[in-house]
This record gives C-alpha cells, sequence and structure tokens, in this order.
C-alpha cells in the first residue's frame, strides 16, 4: 500500500493532480480542499488511500490526516462511495462533516450534491458515536467552526462554482464588514461583491 506520495506537481485540476516521484507520474484524484492548499506549490506530500478494483486501482490524495480520516470513515458507510466521499469533502471541511455528524445535523450533509436524505442519515446514525474521537484530533489542526450564517453563505458560493478558498475569504470579509444580524441574501451578496 502506498502511504503517502512526496514529489513534483506536473499537473494539478481541481479534482486531480499528477505527482511525479523519482521519475514516475502517479494520477491522484483531490478534493477542493486539498486543490485549493496545493495552488501555487511545486513540491507536495500527499497522504494517500489506496483502492483497488477490479478494473484497476485509484489514489485518493490528501493534504492533511483529518482529511484523510474522514475520507475513510465515510466510504466504509454503505452506499456513500468514493466519489461521494470526495465530493463532500470539497463541499465541506473535516471539521465541518465531524460538527454535523455529532449533532445529528443530516439536512446539512443533504446540502451535498449527491447525498440524500436516507444517505444523510444513515451517515449521522453510523458515524455520530466516532465522530467524538475524530473531532478531538481534527480541533488541534483545524480552524474554528464557522457562525452557521456564514456557514450557509459559503455553501452558497460554493454551489455557484466559487473555490473554497476564495468563498471563504469572501464570507469572512463580507461577514466582518456587516452588522451580526444581517439576512443571509445581504451577506452573500456582499460576498460576491468582494470577488
Amino acid at each position: 500500500m502506498i502511504a503517502y506520495l512526496n514529489g513534483l506537481l506536473t499537473h494539478t485540476s481541481p479534482s486531480m493532480v499528477h505527482v511525479e516521484v523519482n521519475g514516475v507520474g502517479y494520477e491522484v484524484q483531490i478534493s477542493l480542499n486539498t486543490y485549493s492548499r496545493l495552488e501555487g506549490k511545486e513540491k507536495v506530500r500527499l497522504l494517500i488511500h489506496q483502492q483497488f478494483r477490479e478494473d484497476g486501482q485509484t489514489l485518493y490524495g490528501f493534504h492533511d490526516q483529518p482529511e484523510k480520516d474522514m475520507f475513510v470513515q465515510l466510504i466504509g458507510i454503505t452506499g456513500v462511495g468514493a466519489s461521494t466521499a470526495r465530493m463532500m469533502l470539497s463541499s465541506m471541511r473535516p471539521d465541518e462533516i465531524a460538527q454535523a455528524i455529532s449533532k445529528g445535523d443530516s439536512r446539512l450533509l443533504e446540502r451535498v450534491k449527491g447525498i440524500g436524505k436516507k444517505t444523510a442519515e444513515r451517515i449521522v446514525l453510523e458515524l455520530k458515536d466516532k465522530m467524538s474521537k475524530l473531532s478531538v484530533q481534527m480541533s488541534g489542526s483545524l480552524p474554528a467552526a464557522i457562525p452557521t450564517q456564514e456557514q450557509d453563505a459559503l455553501q452558497a458560493l460554493i454551489a455557484l462554482g466559487i473555490p473554497r478558498a476564495t468563498a471563504e475569504t469572501a464570507v469572512k470579509k463580507a461577514a466582518s464588514a456587516l452588522p451580526p444580524d444581517q439576512p443571509l441574501e445581504t451577506l452573500i451578496k456582499k460576498a460576491l461583491q468582494s470577488i
């Protein structure tokens, strides 16, 4: 099994990168979270989850351990494949997913493309106990949770196709410029103006 790849980025796209290690190029599937953290870098170290299937094998790469841990937990659930888990990690940070699961907030998970009501409820049911342990590990390495209204605005911008890193910056900027009791629509409009 491949634990990690340490090498040069030779190709980058929002969903996949090529990493050259000692003259061998590896195609690695990534989330938007990892993509935003790789921007501008030439040398990278990606943690790898290797998936074997009858028709081949796929490498999934992660910038940090909490994201990889969350991916592994998600694909262990019936009905949640690697593509769905990657979509979740592209729409939400690992700590946001852990928080939603810990609180039993399946509706927040349903906002992710490809996650229906039953799947969201199954994720919460099967992972709720495990999230308390996982969120303790994540709390030291990830930023504090975003307030709910800012989280909603962030999800709206991502749904519009804006990269997560750009959307986060815009929402933070808009939130600091507006009074805290502003409607969600005002926050989203203000964030869009700053992009």
